[in-house]
């Protein structure tokens, strides 16, 4: 066998099909969820992954106030904002911000399993979280994400 003639083929974009995804977020565990999302979204379930390209999929979370986080997460999981002006550090536990913003819990679950840099951001864009169970991307007419739990 010569070696020239097997090469590693990367994934540009020219070569990248992004497909469309759905998941249904109710009684589903948050970390377990996330996992999966984030996975999908950097393309790690692909052949082709590469990972200096944004080869992921698009991926639309529905029913996002009904994920369920195990144990007493929901009493004293807290999130921690800072606006970096003396006396400007907010806390709010997860309980209050699934009842506040229920699609916030989703997305910063996800946004930190994904990578800190530009390439992170651009991923990001491809999630969509929606509280109810409708939304507005039938005309993608995205399949159904299997989700391992």
């Amino acid at each position: 066998m010569d070696s020239i003639s097997y090469k590693t083929v990367y994934a540009n974009k020219a070569t990248i099909q992004k497909n469309w995804y759905v998941v249904d977020a109710s009684d589903k565990v948050l970390g377990r969820l996330s996992t999966q999302i984030a996975a999908a979204l950097i393309g790690k379930n692909k052949t082709d992954y590469t990972p200096n390209s944004d080869n992921g999929d698009c991926v639309i979370v529905i029913n996002a106030g009904k994920v369920k986080l195990s144990g007493s997460k929901l009493a004293t999981k807290e999130y921690i904002t800072y606006s970096g002006f003396p006396g400007g550090q907010k806390r709010i536990t997860a309980g209050d911000l699934v009842n506040k913003k229920p699609i916030k819990l989703i997305e910063e679950a996800v946004k930190g399993m994904l990578p800190k840099n530009k390439l992170g951001s651009r991923m990001y864009t491809n999630l969509f979280v929606y509280e109810g169970d409708t939304h507005p991307h039938e005309a993608q007419q995205p399949k159904p994400l299997k989700i391992k739990l």
